[in-house]
């Protein structure tokens, strides 16, 4: 990073991708209801890691469900309840990021948090989603440090407006393309004539490939031009995406949305690799889509309302190509050093990013 400044995100450096504005705070909170909250977790020498939640509403989100759909790219990854949000293609519980050895654990601390919130005594079945990345790096993952305080820390703490970023959360022991990772977030709001609908996106980076920033070839600059699975041994990390809309889009709909944020990946040099658990998680918080259950689980009359349809969606499929390229970035940009059983895991050196990108000769903003 530049020296003697904190981290700064990648607009605030010139790096805006895309055509589309930012929402206000550039997060997957500019989409309106959408909290996200953080439990970093650091313990001896060796514990470096983290919960983050992501809530679509302020509601009980099993009594107030939204429609959902997940993307898997390369599903070397363990995304639990992703078979029921895409049979049913609504979402019923908050979502939850953390690192691998830790899912279980977070989806039995999710699942109880659910139970206990007033209204559920008479639910019998509730679907945990849970993403997670490996920070076996710098975690002492076999630990599984994760406990039900923590989640519920994580979940109680959720927030709209800004989003804290880089080595925080399920952020806090991840790494992506050699450097410091963590979590990213950004957002895009799309003209009146285009709808003026948002697409907000958060992700969990820790995958590998060869860095790109705006096209420019940073991994090669900075020599390291090789995926760290080139050798033929070990993985080369994963990513979850979150994506978030106001736009009111069925569960049909929101998968090609979410197709579409790997697109986003792929601008910055990811490479999806054999051992790469990529998934997309993409839901709607439009009225029109809201499922409402009564307190016996009956479903109530839906609200009106159309759906967008097939042809409406070009913009949104550029809105998120567009968000998730710049969460990547601030994941990478916001990072700070993380040190772990005497190893340390530095992020990108930001004066040599901004010296490259000022001497490629393109634009920034």
């Amino acid at each position: 990073m530049l020296l003697g400044q904190a981290p700064r995100r990648a607009r605030e450096l010139g790096v805006a991708p895309g055509v589309f504005p930012p929402g206000p705070v550039n997060a997957i909170t500019d989409v309106a209801g959408v909290r996200v909250g953080h439990r970093t977790i650091i313990a001896g020498d060796s514990v470096r890691t983290g919960v983050t939640a992501i809530l679509p509403h302020g509601e009980n989100p099993y009594f107030l469900r939204v429609p959902a759909a997940i993307v898997v790219g390369n599903g070397f990854g363990k995304l639990a309840g992703s078979t029921q949000v895409n049979e049913l293609g609504e979402l019923e519980t908050p979502i939850l990021l953390t690192c691998t050895l830790c899912t279980w654990r977070a989806a039995d601390a999710l699942a109880a948090w659910m139970l206990a919130r007033p209204g559920m005594e008479a639910v019998r079945s509730i679907n945990p989603v849970i993403g997670e990345t490996n920070d076996g790096t710098l975690n002492a993952i076999r630990s599984r440090p994760v406990s039900a305080d923590d989640v519920r820390a994580a979940l109680d703490s959720a927030r709209p407006g800004p989003v804290a970023e880089g080595s925080v959360g399920a952020g806090t022991g991840t790494i992506a393309f050699g450097w410091k990772a963590g979590i990213g977030t950004s957002s895009r709001r799309l003209p009146a004539r285009g709808g003026g609908w948002t697409v907000g996106v958060l992700v969990q980076s820790n995958f590998g490939g060869v860095l790109q920033v705006l096209g420019v070839p940073l991994g090669q600059e900075l020599d390291r031009a090789a995926p760290r699975g080139a050798s033929g041994r070990g993985a080369d990390g994963s990513i979850i995406i979150v994506v978030a809309t106001d736009a009111p889009l069925g569960d049909r709909n929101l998968r090609r949305l979410a197709e579409r944020a790997l697109l986003g990946m792929g601008r910055t040099g990811g490479s999806m690799s054999n051992g790469s658990g990529d998934y997309v998680i993409a839901f709607s918080t439009a009225a029109a889509g809201l499922r409402r259950l009564g307190p016996e689980g009956e479903r109530q009359p839906a609200p009106s309302g159309p759906e967008l349809g097939n042809d409406a969606m070009s913009p949104l499929f550029q809105a998120v190509i567009e968000a998730t390229e710049e969460a990547i970035y601030n994941s990478l940009f916001m990072a700070t050093p993380v040190t772990s059983r005497g190893r340390t895991v530095a992020p990108l050196p930001m004066d040599r990013v901004v010296q490259i990108l000022g001497e490629s000769g393109i634009e920034r903003r």
